[in-house]
């Protein structure tokens, strides 16, 4: 089946176009085509930049004119609306900067900027990136494409959705607890979230500074793991702001040997069961890296139920005062209409001591220390995202939809890649979760990849 050029991958686009095989103008007009044909009824794309068409026919004329391209030359891509774009508004879903414009970008959209890439919109996000359903007063709700009644997730939905859909071929999400692999796992796309301290999130919001920096990390979201890392390489590294990232250099993914790979993996933590195709498409992964000649395991972290209190008991440390100062600070009026804050209220309480915020943050030192020690034999750890695909509207709100498969590598800071290898009886995505130690994103990805192949990978929705 031939590829529309919608559902291309950023490798494969930059290439084209460098090689002129195909134009930037091209490629720009068929994303707004599909935007325009599909976005009404998914709204995961909030604004549009105005001007990529003549920034893709700019580039189509430095091609021609024989000028130095960067790697993102002529490709288009996306930014969830939690991120600064220069001279494009950027609300972080709060009514007080509805009509807010930055004079600045973020170091990521910068750097992807000066790599070429064109910037087509903004895309959906709840206020301040902070619930399970991405919802906002000012924009309203993101469908999953693949079945309209169902979530995206959050708080990248739109990000996993328009990638999904073909409107971009790349986003970049941020991923607090599950942020970006939730929704990469709901949508069928690729999503990794990086080593704590990899990524600058400078421009981002929430911000880097506070108790739980170390727990958001921004990361791409595409329709390939080889995008990934394509766009890994571009964002990462200080940026001479945000004082928690690190220079250490990323590997490359071609590098990894993955008959070397010793692999643990399970299907059910014994917390959450999941559903039985949700078991099936792990076993699925870790057949697929086991006929690639790694030695696979099968093993469950101990006492991993002790992570995701060890995560919370820090958010909410404070009684959510960061969130309430951000909203504040926004100008944002009440609490709108929609109830965007359900999962702040679910788990509402006063704000603790500082000697209790001395022991939550000792608890969780604890809990990383004991699971690196435990991961020391292994590469590579394979799991659910979820213990479900997609549930229906506000159903991420009940006491059963709660995740304890990936908040926990918030808590570890470990790189974390989704990646699509099953799907439901109702035709939804389902996506494993493969994980590597710390700084090893090359591991992770090339894990990834092998189940990518296996499995296929991305399917475009019916829409």
């Amino acid at each position: 089946m031939t590829v529309p050029l919608w559902g291309r991958s950023s490798t494969w686009l930059a290439r084209a176009i460098a090689a002129r095989e195909v134009s930037s103008a091209d490629v720009v007009e068929t994303c707004l085509a599909r935007i325009e044909a599909v976005n009404p009824r998914v709204n995961a794309v909030v604004c549009l930049a105005g001007d990529a068409l003549d920034r893709a026919r700019a580039a189509d004329s430095d091609i021609a004119a024989g000028r130095t391209l960067g790697p993102l030359h002529g490709v288009p891509f996306t930014i969830k609306d939690s991120l600064d774009t220069a001279g494009v508004t950027t609300t972080a879903g709060t009514l007080g900067w509805r009509d807010r414009v930055p004079d600045r970008d973020a170091t990521v959209v910068a750097r992807l900027r000066a790599a070429g890439g064109i910037l087509l919109g903004k895309t959906n996000t709840p206020e301040f990136t902070w619930a399970n359903e991405t919802d906002n007063d000012v924009y309203g709700r993101t469908s999953n494409p693949y079945d309209l009644e169902r979530t995206t997730g959050g708080s990248s939905g739109g990000s996993a959705a328009v990638v999904a859909y073909g409107g971009s071929p790349f986003d970049i999400g941020s991923d607090s607890g599950n942020s970006i692999r939730q929704p990469a796992h709901l949508c069928g796309v690729a999503g990794i979230k990086p080593t704590s301290g990899r990524i600058p999130r400078t421009g981002h919001w929430p911000g880097y500074g506070g108790l739980f920096e170390s727990f958001t990390q921004l990361g791409p979201i595409a329709r390939s793991v080889d995008d990934l890392e394509l766009v890994l390489q571009l964002i990462a590294g200080p940026d001479g702001d945000d004082p928690h990232v690190a220079p250490v250099a990323l590997r490359a993914m071609s590098d990894v040997d993955l008959a070397r790979l010793r692999v643990a993996w399970f299907a059910d933590n014994g917390i959450r069961t999941p559903t039985a195709e949700t078991a099936a498409a792990v076993r699925t992964a870790v057949d697929a890296l086991a006929a690639a000649g790694a030695t696979c395991e099968e093993r469950v972290p101990p006492d991993i139920g002790d992570a995701r209190p060890a995560w919370e008991g820090v958010l909410r440390a404070d009684g959510f005062a960061w969130l309430w100062r951000l909203i504040e600070a926004a100008g944002t009026p009440g609490h709108g209409s929609y109830d965007t804050f359900g999962w702040v209220r679910l788990r509402d309480g006063e704000p603790v001591s500082g000697e209790a915020v001395g022991i939550a943050m000792e608890r969780t030192d604890a809990v990383r220390s004991r699971l690196l020690r435990w991961f020391a034999p292994f590469d590579v750890l394979v799991s659910p995202v979820l213990p479900s695909p997609a549930v229906r509207h506000g159903d991420t709100l009940t006491a059963a939809y709660g995740d304890t498969y990936s908040e926990v590598h918030n808590l570890t800071g470990w790189p974390a890649v989704t990646v699509r290898a099953g799907t439901s009886p109702e035709g939804l995505p389902i996506g494993v979760q493969v994980v590597a130690h710390p700084w090893r994103e090359d591991v992770a990805l090339a894990a990834a990849r092998v189940v990518e192949t296996a499995t296929g990978g991305w399917q475009p929705p019916s829409l």
